[in-house]
């Protein structure tokens, strides 16, 4: 289309002899329900941070397209038995129609977490990765968490502020994503509320890999095997109880730095953990 056609011109262009540049224009917001190159904010907290946590169920609150494109193209290996205790490699969706956009979707996400309470009551938890069109329509997607938390006994249900538009590319998603743990996980008692963890000094936490092929079980091997204990996976392989024992340990090791220093400054400041 024309309108499109003139939008698109600016991030293809030859480049001639002796000009610095070939003006290329790049680094621009994701326009929603236009398909790019690059991931989106959306991408950044399902497909990289909160998709390995493997016994929670991400739901990508949305259109189907998105959870697809998160879900098929990550090698995020992982410990347990898939649509009992794990879920890393099943997509959830609440499947937007149009009607969903008129209407709100609320309704429908509360009928999506009573099915999943149904159908796969081992999960320890749910998160709400919302989609483009959740921003735009203004869903209030924390007070249904909260209720549904409520109503499920305390379970944890994070709700995640990361339309695909907020960002011009995958990193806000990492930092909204970082941000959700602080704010759901982190503040809601989650250490303290978990006695039967015993700290030793030589606890670590790996931050920031995601066991793409399993790397990370590689590092946990020779982190074990020099005395250490790695008491938490940041995500690959990683589960909820991981999670809120993090701030117990003695040292974050920071691999993928883009992703996750935001939550290791954070357990800097707060907790003291180098």
């Amino acid at each position: 289309p024309e309108k499109t056609a003139k939008r698109r011109a600016k991030h293809l262009n030859v480049h001639e002899a002796g000009r610095s540049d070939c003006g290329v224009k790049s680094n621009i917001k994701s326009i929603p329900g236009v398909m790019t190159i690059r991931g989106c904010a959306y991408a950044g907290s399902k497909g990289v941070v909160w998709g390995p946590i493997k016994d929670m169920v991400h739901i990508s609150h949305g259109p189907v397209g998105c959870g697809q494109y998160s879900w098929g193209s990550r090698r995020n290996y992982y410990v347990g038995t898939t649509g009992i205790d794990s879920f890393v490699t099943l997509q959830f969706t609440s499947d937007f129609q149009e009607k969903d956009i008129v209407f709100g979707g609320d309704k429908k996400l509360v009928k999506v977490m009573d099915e999943i309470q149904e159908l796969f009551p081992l999960n320890n938890g749910i998160t709400v990765q919302s989609e483009c069109p959740i921003g735009l329509i203004g869903d209030d997607i924390e007070a249904v968490s909260r209720t549904k938390s409520k109503e499920f006994g305390g379970k944890t249900i994070v709700p995640v502020r990361c339309e695909g538009f907020r960002g011009v590319s995958q990193s806000l998603g990492h930092h909204i994503a970082n941000d959700a743990v602080r704010d759901w996980i982190f503040d809601k008692g989650g250490p303290e509320s978990k006695p039967k963890f015993e700290p030793t000094p030589y606890d670590v936490a790996i931050i920031g890999d995601y066991n793409i092929g399993g790397d990370a079980w590689s590092s946990r091997i020779l982190l074990e095997e020099i005395g250490l204990r790695v008491i938490a996976q940041w995500s690959g392989d990683g589960s909820l109880a991981e999670l809120e024992a993090t701030p117990k340990a003695k040292l974050n090791i920071l691999h993928c730095y883009r992703s996750m220093n935001y939550i290791s400054r954070h357990m800097e400041e707060k907790f003291g953990i180098p």
